[in-house]
């Protein structure tokens, strides 16, 4: 999302129907069903029952978001006890954490749904500058660094199952803009990364960011990701930015980029309006773009400013190979994120 964007606050979101959503995902089995107020023979549920449907649903929300960060916390406990016997309470947290739920639909093909969990935790027995890395997400993703805005679920395309698995990983802040990390991922499979950031404030509305991160794998053996964005404030509430990125392999020898160019339009409570035109493709495949199109997405916070919701509607224009004709394919999605 653009850098420009101030941080979410609480205000009024997709309400109560996204956030039973959640709670059916994460609540003990009968915890949500217990919640549903009892039917009766008027048309409309009476005030009183409604507002006593929403408070439970609200319990539940925050419930899930305690056992998410105890989860985690506990977790970060363990890790940190391979290190020390340094208290964790002393220096020790979690940041970042972030569960997301989401469904896509692309025409033609069956509906896709995923959960996505990541955390990165400070723990007082390493070093100040060292930090641990866990969740669920697609694994090829997380070797290579790429960009969010690129990832399948942004885009939305259809995930292999099989790539999303659990990785874990231990980091160390060299210097601002510059870290290392060593991790694992679907089982025992080792990499690493070696990842440079760096912002450029080149005018009172215009602000360029770069980063490369040059990877090491099983699977892809060297390769390097560049990222780089160019993003201009046309009002306090407005924005629109250009971002790019390339991934090269050892093994595959030709690069793969993406690219978008959007629109990012900032509402009152901290809702985002945004028009994206993605677009994707690989070296030498002849057929220029792989697939590329125009989406219109709508985020905003849902009950608290840790529940966001988002919608997004796309339409897009494949083509996978040569051989094939560019097709075209309308795409609908919506997710749930809860931060702990």
């Amino acid at each position: 999302m653009p850098r420009w964007r101030a941080r979410r606050c609480c205000g009024g979101g997709l309400g109560l129907p996204a956030l039973v959503v959640l709670a059916a995902a994460l609540a003990p089995p009968g915890a949500v069903a217990q919640g549903q107020p009892q039917a009766v023979s008027q048309p409309l549920a009476d005030p009183p029952a409604a507002a006593q449907a929403a408070a439970e649903a609200a319990g539940v929300a925050e419930a899930a978001r305690r056992t998410a960060r105890s989860t985690a916390e506990w977790l970060a406990r363990g890790v940190d006890s391979w290190f020390g016997d340094k208290p964790f309470t002393e220096g020790g947290k979690v940041t970042d954490g972030r569960l997301s739920v989401s469904l896509l639909k692309r025409q033609g093909e069956s509906v896709d749904a995923s959960v996505r969990f990541n955390a990165r935790f400070r723990l007082p027995n390493l070093t100040e500058r060292a930090y641990v890395l866990f969740g669920r997400d697609d694994q090829r993703e997380i070797v290579s660094d790429t960009p969010e805005a690129f990832s399948r679920q942004q885009r939305l395309l259809k995930e292999n199952t099989a790539d999303r698995s659990f990785f874990a990983g231990v980091g160390l802040q060299w210097r601002d803009n510059v870290d290392f990390r060593l991790g694992f991922r679907g089982g025992i499979k080792p990499y690493m990364q070696g990842r440079y950031r760096r912002l450029w404030q080149v005018g009172p509305a215009d602000l360029v960011e770069f980063r490369q991160t040059v990877f090491w794998s099983l699977a892809d053996h060297v390769g390097s990701t560049t990222a780089i964005s160019f993003e201009h404030a046309l009002s306090p509430h407005l924005a629109a930015r250009w971002l790019n990125a390339a991934t090269l392999t050892e093994r595959k020898r030709k690069f793969e980029w993406s690219s978008v160019l959007g629109l990012y339009r900032a509402f009152p409570e901290h809702r985002l309006l945004s028009l994206e035109l993605p677009a994707s493709g690989t070296q030498g495949s002849g057929v220029g773009a792989s697939d590329y199109g125009v989406q219109l997405k709508w985020e905003q916070p849902t009950y608290r400013d840790w529940l966001l919701g988002e919608v997004v509607v796309g339409h897009f224009w494949p083509r996978p190979d040569r051989g094939a004709q560019r097709g075209r394919a309308w795409a609908v999605g919506a997710g749930l994120k809860l931060k702990f």
